[in-house]
């Protein structure tokens, strides 16, 4: 991978991490204020892995501009790589079941893959 690759990697990991930090200060503010179910923040959770994964998705197929659909899987990976081993790491052992974490990999994968394609 050359230096421009890890650079824009890097690039697209950190706005999407920023852009994640941004709708989860919002989402808080509006569990509080409406006091929203637990099955509905649930879901706009989902909802913030998949807008930035798609988003870093984005980011990393105009900044690549080659195999878009590559990178911006290869992006949506990382980005749940990282997200369950901060997990794992705070938790000391990932706080959900087999078949959340497989959907939550589908769900970072598939939304940085169509992020990248549309780029």
């Amino acid at each position: 991978m050359g230096r421009s690759k890890v650079k824009t990697t890097l690039r697209s990991l950190f706005a999407s991490y920023l852009l994640a930090a941004v709708l989860l200060v919002i989402l808080a503010f509006l569990l509080y204020k409406f006091h929203l179910k637990e099955s509905h923040v649930g879901l706009a959770v989902s909802a913030v892995y998949v807008i930035t994964c798609f988003m870093g998705g984005l980011l990393m197929g105009k900044g690549i501009r080659q195999r878009r659909f590559f990178w911006g899987f290869l992006l949506g990976a990382l980005y749940f790589a990282i997200l369950a081993a901060a997990s794992w790491f705070l938790e000391k052992g990932l706080p959900m079941d087999t078949g959340q974490l497989v959907r939550t990999f589908i769900m970072c994968a598939a939304s940085g893959t169509l992020g990248g394609m549309l780029s």
